[in-house]
């Protein structure tokens, strides 16, 4: 791949220009004063550019969105996609990056002008991917090319409103002498495509790899570019997938999307609180439901605690869905100020359905359940919690407990733990139990270690 070598310069002073670098200009004879023109997206920008200036208030004050009629992607977006704007969505290999976006356009392909480019897929892969979702009478314009300059010159002169790049790993510009998927290259061909998108006004979503860590794989500034980063994630083993936004310019970057893989596709969870609660006659030690906040919805799931006898020297401490961290915290918590050791029990700790949670309010869920575990003591199933815990022991008040209350009355549950400066409805359907220090949630629920496992 050769380079190009259609340098130009200019003269700072006077603006004059020259194919080659002089010392001296020869029009208003100052020194050193030629500089090499910058060249961006193969446009030249001299140093006599100005820029237009635009005052605050001149502009809009709404943002005119576009909408898939896919309701959880809608939701993780802000509610609904913004002209111009860059959208990077990453996941696991076989995740199903690829079927939600072609579900999106293929939804949106009936109002807009929409196009795929796969950069690892041929023509035949997606068409009989577009057959199994029974999308493929949509007028998706489809093309396979890894060349981004060919990419943007094909699409020059056609109103794109649309496009899908799969994946941006596997772009290449001629104005980067690498190989595809090198730092360099994903830089340079993401602005180009960001360039692109401010200046048609199209919205383009970005397919990222991600590494084994699960962080989207190239330069971490692909993510500062972007106006959005979501992260598609699940196990293999379930169905269902969640869509996370970490990023988001237009809308909260904590939002959450969940879908069901099916033979027709990812369909919308509309009840995903009933989806990570699991559905059993009877009661268990060591579980408690925790009710949560993700993005702008309320959310309840089910906290899972197993603690048995220790056969290492150090204990071991295993977590699915939550912060080891926040685990060792609680634990140091109880034995401190319950009087309650761990020091010889192995600890396994799990989100029930495959979530994640990050939220401090998860943390009276989290403490009950290990007490419960602990003391072999059931907690009734019709029980919900939430609340941080401090260092001290004391329950710290959480926000926008309102929405978490209303959320569990409606899923018929009895009674809310919460913390006592929490602020409450007027008429709560439930009753609500007001706890200020760890102690004496263990003493309500009989949970401070008077019952043993025989």
């Amino acid at each position: 791949m050769s380079k190009s070598n259609d340098k130009s310069y200019h003269c700072s002073e006077c603006g004059a220009k020259y194919p080659k670098w002089l010392g001296r200009c020869e029009d208003c004879g100052q020194w050193n004063s030629i500089s090499e023109d910058i060249k961006i997206g193969g446009t030249s920008i001299s140093g006599t550019k100005s820029i237009e200036f635009k005052t605050i208030s001149s502009g809009p004050i709404e943002i005119e969105r576009k909408f898939s009629g896919i309701d959880e992607f809608d939701r993780v977006l802000g509610g609904g996609m913004v002209p111009g704007s860059v959208i990077l969505i990453g996941g696991d290999p076989g995740i199903g990056k690829s079927t939600l976006l072609l579900q999106v356009l293929s939804a949106l392909s009936q109002d807009y002008e929409c196009v795929y480019i796969s950069g690892e897929e041929s023509s035949e892969q997606i068409f009989l991917r577009a057959a199994r979702l029974e999308v493929n009478d949509s007028d998706i314009q489809l093309a396979c090319e890894i060349n981004v300059d060919i990419m943007l010159k094909s699409m020059h002169g056609r109103s794109v409103d649309f496009l899908v790049v799969d994946s941006v790993q596997t772009l290449q510009t001629s104005s980067v002498e690498s190989i595809p998927g090198t730092i360099t290259q994903v830089r340079a061909s993401t602005c180009e495509l960001i360039n692109f998108a401010k200046t048609t006004g199209a919205t383009v979503f970005l397919v990222g790899h991600v590494t084994k860590d699960g962080a989207i794989a190239g330069p971490k500034t692909l993510e500062h570019m972007v106006d959005t980063v979501l992260y598609f994630e699940g196990e293999r083993g379930n169905s269902y997938r969640i869509l996370r936004c970490v990023k988001n310019r237009y809308g909260p970057c904590d939002e959450l999307g969940i879908f069901e893989m099916q033979q027709q596709g990812l369909m919308s969870v509309s009840n995903p609180s009933v989806l990570f609660m699991t559905q059993r006659d009877y009661d268990v030690a060591g579980t408690t439901v925790f009710s949560g906040i993700e993005g702008t919805r309320p959310l309840l799931v089910e906290v899972q605690a197993l603690v048995s006898r220790s056969y290492f020297t150090s204990p071991r401490r295993t977590v699915v869905g939550w912060d080891i961290n926040r685990l060792f915290t609680i634990l140091a918590v109880i034995e401190s100020k319950c009087r309650i050791s761990f020091s010889d029990k192995d600890v396994y700790l799990s989100i029930a359905g495959g979530l994640r949670i990050s939220e401090p309010a998860g943390d009276l869920a989290v403490a009950v359940s290990l007490l419960s575990a602990k003391s072999n003591c059931v907690v009734n199933r019709e029980i919900c919690a939430f609340g941080e815990i401090g260092l001290t022991g004391e329950i710290r008040s959480v926000s926008r407990c309102t929405e978490r209350i209303k959320e569990a009355e409606k899923l018929g549950f009895k009674s809310i733990i919460l913390p006592f400066s929490s602020q409450l409805p007027k008429s709560p359907q439930v009753q609500l139990i007001t706890v200020k220090t760890l102690p004496q949630v263990a003493a309500i629920l009989g949970l401070d270690g008077t019952k043993r496992m025989p």
